[in-house]
């Protein structure tokens, strides 16, 4: 007999809902056992929940009343498992319609649950947000739900349920929650024909270790049933505290916990005194992503710019048909902008869930790579948080090695990590870490456990502003070309590169890898690759120094005796096929160098990637979707 499975039906049949907030008047969705005589009520307007050992803070006043706690009920439904629900590095990913089949995202959020200990959420608060993206009013509905079904005692969402992922794990951290649900598939494209995604954070605010995903995806070849509260949907318009029981949903205002969190971390009014300066201008790009509700109340209201610095300011659910992702490719309006004659002097845009971020100057790009180096080259003199300075410093492997270099000359403790900002999280709370990077336009610090671009921007008009601080208005500015150009003098530069091929498929991806797997194995030091000699090939592999995990298959690496570096990588952030990742690095200490263009620079090393993996003949790949 086949298990019964979930159906909605009515204004969730395929999830299609507008713009706005759900209204009283939506038909309310049912569940509908295949096998039952008739259909089972379960997703009305709401969430149920059994008896918490929480209780409200406070209470608003409905619209109508809602059921007593005698009246709700928890409902157990039967299900079967469904393919293709592995986590990823940052969750778990695909398109929307997949998320919009039978069950497919209750069985992962229960699974989710029958891999935590009870303790970790019975009668607890879990935090609910996400970047606005198509399909996420539907999913908080059914999260809510079976979080309420299965004991949880609170849950935290965002109005409208937009929370940025560095705000999900603010709000962690300050509440005491025991963890939060991030819907978004970050700079992935949104809208009912793209992506989609989910993932969970602990309690520490950082994202769940493999030790918990890989429990989650066991669990979901094995799921049997679901548990789901009986209650009404959750109007998400409008700030409050509604409860079910001893059930609570408070709906929280996305911004506040996490401005307050970066006026604790800077210096507000060193910053105001920059952005309000008549000989500085600066624009920010939220891509029609979440950061679009951060950018007015932070930058605007709090520190004095100009509401015209925000362009697509709106979060949209399809991020304006556009790609989300702040790299030289997609946010291409933004470097029209800062290339252009009469350029702002700083420029910066974020991604889908805000987690991401892209410096620029004026006529000047600044690498990732660079920009951690730099921030953390500046901490100490230029942002309160880090006034006693940094406990350590972090980049992920394939992200270049300034780094590096920035914690040997202020002699700090060094960790170079697999990509995935989990790797980082228990540095910081074993406290070895304060500022991090990765080269995928991730830079952070462990003021909470995600990368944060909001952060990152703040951390560059900081620095901007301490170089500045005594330049009368009219005086030529330090500039970030310049900040960059200093930074280099002292450091030497890192020229750094990436390639991505995206949806490549997925068999020549990997036939691709294999082939590199094996041509390392064959390697010794000393061989020659054109005008490199090979100081050591291998395929990454780290042990964590804190509870001595151990992740293995990291990245094929190709380092050189003059500390190039090529490496490949297959991407675990989309939602369809495979993407390539190359990274090229080559160290320059010569200071007459360091202007030269990074594809100039890199020209021989590229062409070496190229060559050495094949990558043309496995893929039918000739050019890369986006050079970094």
């Amino acid at each position: 007999m086949t298990a019964p499975s979930l159906r909605l039906e009515g204004s969730f049949a395929l999830s299609v809902l507008p713009s706005t907030s759900i209204s009283p008047l939506i038909a309310a969705p049912r569940v509908v056992a295949a096998a039952a005589p008739r259909p089972m009520p379960l997703f009305r307007r709401g969430l149920p929940s059994p008896i918490s050992r929480r209780s409200c803070r406070f209470a608003v006043k409905a619209s109508s009343a809602p059921p007593t706690a005698a009246e709700l009920k928890i409902s157990t439904i039967p299900t079967k498992p469904v393919e293709g629900q592995k986590t990823g590095t940052s969750g778990l990913r695909k398109k929307v319609k997949v998320f919009q089949e039978e069950n497919y995202l209750a069985n992962w959020i229960q699974a989710l649950f029958n891999s935590l200990p009870p303790e970790d959420y019975e009668g607890g608060v879990l935090v609910l947000g996400g970047d606005g993206r198509y399909f996420n009013r539907e999913a908080a509905q059914i999260i809510i739900k079976i979080a309420a079904g299965n004991g949880v005692g609170e849950i935290l969402v965002g109005r409208d349920g937009l929370l940025s992922t560095p705000a999900v794990s603010a709000v962690i951290r300050k509440r005491g929650a025991n963890g939060g649900f991030i819907m978004s598939a970050s700079h992935n494209p949104g809208g009912p024909e793209y992506d989609w995604g989910i993932k969970f954070n602990y309690s520490s605010g950082q994202p769940a270790p493999e030790s918990i995903t890989d429990k989650i995806y066991g669990n979901t070849l094995s799921i049997s049933e679901i548990k789901i509260a009986d209650i009404p949907d959750v109007d998400l318009s409008s700030l409050g505290v509604v409860n079910y029981g001893n059930f609570t949903v408070e709906v929280i205002d996305p911004v506040s916990d996490y401005l307050e969190l970066m006026e604790n971390v800077f210096d507000f009014e060193l910053i105001k005194g920059l952005v309000s300066r008549p000989d500085f201008r600066f624009t920010f790009d939220a891509m029609h992503a979440v950061t679009g509700a951060y950018a007015k109340p932070i930058f605007v209201d709090r520190l004095g710019a100009s509401l015209d610095c925000i362009s697509n300011g709106v979060p949209l659910e399809d991020f304006g048909h556009g790609h989300p992702d702040p790299n030289l490719t997609y946010a291409k309006d933004l470097v029209k902008i800062m290339y252009a004659e009469d350029a702002p002097d700083f420029g910066a845009a974020s991604d889908g869930d805000g987690d991401r971020n892209m410096i620029l100057g004026r006529g000047f790009f600044i690498t990732p790579s660079d920009s951690v180096a730099i921030i953390a080259a500046n901490a100490e003199a230029a942002i309160p948080y880090f006034k006693d300075g940094a406990k350590g410093l972090a980049r992920s492997m394939p992200t270049s090695g300034a780094l590096d270099r920035v914690a040997s000359k202020l002699n700090l403790p060094f960790f170079e990590v697999p990509t995935g900002w989990k790797f980082f999280g228990n540095l910081m709370d074993a406290g070895k870490l304060s500022i991090c990077g990765e080269e995928s336009f991730g830079t952070g610090s462990d003021h909470i456990r995600e990368k944060d671009g909001i952060w990152a921007v703040l951390a560059w008009l900081s620095i901007i502003a301490y170089q500045n601080k005594d330049k009368k208005v009219g005086e030529k500015l330090v500039s970030v070309a310049d900040i960059a150009k200093e930074h280099w003098t002292t450091y030497g530069r890192n020229f750094f590169s990436r390639y991505d091929y995206e949806e490549c498929e997925s068999e020549g991806a990997n036939k691709m890898m294999g082939y590199l797997r094996d041509v390392i194995s064959k390697t010794k030091s000393g061989d020659k690759y054109g005008n490199y000699t090979l100081q050591f090939a291998d395929d990454f592999t780290y042990t964590d120094p804190v509870d001595g995990s151990v992740a293995s298959r990291q990245g094929l690496r190709f380092v050189f005796t003059d500390g190039s570096r090529i490496i490949y990588r297959l991407s675990g952030t989309g939602s369809a096929g495979a993407t390539i990742r190359i990274y090229i690095e080559q160290f320059e200490p010569d200071v007459s160098k360091h202007e030269t263009d990074a594809q100039t620079a890199l020209k021989p090393l590229i062409g070496l990637a190229l060559s050495v993996s094949k990558l043309s003949e496995f893929t039918g790949r000739e050019k890369p979707t986006v050079i970094t």
